[in-house]
């Protein structure tokens, strides 16, 4: 079967598709046949050995994934046949993968593959920071930093689906049209977002901030903050990691709260399904509807990490297999 494999920890220059042998199923894992493979930042991050799970070379590189039960064990909750999406900390990049059933999520019939492959990681990260870290209610107001991304797409439509209203923060006219075709209430660009977040809420502020990016955007997302607001640090794409004087937390009672949605929830049993299926709801009457980008052959592997580390495209890269 084909795998794609992590080979040099050089980025995407050093991942290949090669031959590998089928996994065996121990009894207690279901078998699946992977049609699409989503293609994430920890994949990225893992090519050049810069994640914080570091296996040893080489490695089978994948963490999103969707296709169809071959087999799996009784009790599971899932039999041959059914459509599925499928979460792994890496190793879901190949023809066949077995994963244990906590892993494993059902499909509804409508949502293609591509779609399927495109939702656990970030739309289960997004639900986590929303309804777990954050304790969002109905009618707060939620801004999301890089709202064009993954997690960022994924916390708009999750904050629309628990019923708040959203304010998109983007680097682009483009990806402003993007994140108005998802159904952001407000958009605004990153320059100044601070003036504009204090002329859409009257000077009230924001009560949840999704930060993925850090960097010189904290200080003035901690000052977009309503008293009793939020701040969740989810990642750092902007490259630095900033630091917070405790003091300005003080002034207006506000939090900042880590997201480290993968440890927490793949260590605990049956957390990631119930996150499923409370995101079912929003899935099947499309409130929840990911965006994906290009799609690639996954021979086109290398190709498609390029492309997503010179953000040369806009929603979820995703590779077909089947």
């Amino acid at each position: 079967m084909r795998s794609v494999q992590v080979v040099r920890l050089e980025g995407p220059s050093g991942v290949e598709v090669r031959e590998a042998p089928e996994p065996t199923r121990s009894d207690a894992e279901v078998l699946v046949e992977v049609h699409t493979l989503g293609i994430s930042w920890p994949d990225l991050l893992q090519s050049r050995g810069q994640y914080q799970i570091k296996p040893d070379l080489p490695f089978q590189l994948g963490v999103d994934f969707a296709g169809v039960v071959r087999e799996a064990p009784p009790g599971s909750g899932f039999a041959a046949g059914d459509r599925v999406a499928c979460c792994l900390p890496y190793g879901g990049g190949a023809d066949l993968v077995a994963v244990p059933p906590d892993s494993v999520f059902p499909v509804p019939d409508g949502v293609t593959f591509a779609k399927a492959a495109a939702l656990p990681l970030n739309y289960l990260t997004a639900q986590f920071a929303l309804q777990t870290r954050a304790g969002l209610r109905e009618g707060e107001t939620v801004l999301v930093h890089g709202a064009a991304g993954g997690v960022g797409t994924a916390s708009l439509q999750v904050a629309r689906g628990l019923g708040a209203r959203t304010v998109a923060v983007v680097s682009t006219e483009e990806k402003a049209e993007l994140v108005r075709g998802l159904g952001a209430d407000h958009v605004v660009l990153v320059e100044g977002f601070l003036a504009a977040v204090k002329e859409l809420t009257d000077g009230a502020g924001v009560d949840v901030v999704v930060d993925v990016v850090g960097g010189d955007l904290f200080t003035d997302s901690l000052r977009a903050l309503a008293p009793l607001g939020r701040l969740l640090v989810v990642g750092f794409t902007g490259g630095r990691i900033p630091e917070v004087k405790v003091n300005r937390l003080l002034l207006n009672n506000t939090d900042v709260r880590g997201v480290g949605w993968g440890a927490y929830a793949m260590a605990r049993p049956g957390f990631m399904s119930a996150q499923w299926d409370s995101l079912l709801p929003m899935i099947t009457s499309g409130v929840i509807d990911p965006p994906v980008g290009r799609t690639y052959p996954v021979e086109e592997v290398a190709s498609a990490l390029s492309d997503m580390d010179a953000r040369r495209v806009l929603g979820k890269t995703v590779l077909t297999l089947g």
